[in-house]
């Protein structure tokens, strides 16, 4: 994000993204004093967490239902559909919130050509663009920022972070342009405990590891690994491995059937998995694991998988696995 210009700092992910939201409002506020410039769009698949308004961003019936009804003003689009931009995004548009790639919403990742497109859409309009960066980002992909990988013209207006920015200590960071900060005013927003002198200097010296340009090119080699290992699984499967995604060690196995029998057979081996969006195996390892960890680590999935393929009938699934996965489904 070559224009940031200033960070308001909070406690979670959650917060850093409210935070983006009451922003944007405020300056569709700001530029329309009517309140006509309101309306949040974001994309379906997507998931900016749980407190009320980044719930309301989150088009999912299995999150949203329970707490139902949603804060009003929020429009769900297709992820990665250019076509739908020009309608989706208007005058009454005061923000989008996206992920540049979705995490619990299956490991996918949006083009440079529709972000680029957003960024335009939002320009016309006079809207705020916002990246969630808070699973994708801080090296993950093999860049500081997963929007590296894009031109200056499809950077955000703001950028929020959260999750590796405390390494497992509480903190978040929303990221604004000067665009944005001016509009924001002392009062409009605040919290308790966030920019704490212990959180924001633990936050500092990660941030200065994460920075490192050494950790981001192993990043990008340890991806190479585990698409080899993925191709090989795949050329093994061909009917049950239907695509690899992702970027750096973000990286999701799309499966052509429920994955949870190879989530159980794997734990049952010593190895935990996870599964997103709908089919999905999710990769998200520590950025410092190791090539023998890697090995170690397919050596088991690759027996878990032949087990389950074979016994997936005799194997008792794990509850709760399908994170993502819309109630009912």
């Amino acid at each position: 994000m070559h224009t940031a210009s200033k960070a308001f700092i909070c406690n979670s992910g959650s917060e850093a993204n409210e935070a983006a939201i009451k922003f944007a409002r405020k300056v569709g506020k700001t530029r329309t004093p009517s309140g006509s410039q309101h309306e949040i769009v974001s994309f379906d698949g997507s998931f900016h967490g749980r407190t009320m308004g980044a719930l309301s961003a989150t088009p999912n019936p299995k999150y949203q239902k329970p707490f139902s009804p949603m804060v009003p003003g929020f429009k769900y689009g297709t992820f990665n559909d250019e076509a739908s931009i020009n309608a989706l995004v208007n005058e009454k548009t005061c923000g989008v919130i996206i992920e540049p790639i979705q995490g619990e919403g299956g490991i996918n990742v949006a083009t440079s050509s529709f972000l680029q497109a957003l960024r335009d859409r939002c320009n016309e309009v006079g809207a705020v663009l916002i990246y969630d960066e808070i699973q994708c980002g801080l090296g993950r992909t093999g860049r500081l920022w997963a929007h590296q990988f894009l031109p200056q013209s499809a950077h955000p207006d703001i950028l929020t972070t959260a999750k590796a920015l405390g390494n497992g200590f509480p903190i978040g960071a929303t990221v604004v342009n000067e665009d944005v900060a001016k509009c924001v005013v002392t009062g409009d927003h605040g919290t308790t405990f966030g920019g704490n002198p212990l959180a924001c200097r633990l936050a500092h010296y990660i941030l200065s590891r994460l920075s490192d340009p050494e950790l981001q090119s192993s990043v990008r080699e340890k991806e190479k690994l585990f698409r080899r290992h993925f191709a090989r699984l795949q050329e093994k499967y061909p009917r049950h491995v239907k695509e690899i995604r992702g970027r750096g060690l973000i990286l999701g196995l799309q499966l052509t059937n429920d994955p949870t029998p190879i989530v159980t057979a794997a734990r049952e081996r010593g190895l935990l998995i996870i599964t997103c969006g709908k089919n999905t195996l999710r990769f998200v390892p520590p950025l410092v694991i190791s090539t023998e960890e890697i090995e170690e680590g397919f050596a088991i999935l690759a027996e878990a998988i032949e087990v389950a393929f074979r016994e997936s009938q005799a194997i008792e699934g794990t509850k709760g696995q399908q994170e993502m996965a819309p109630a009912g489904r």
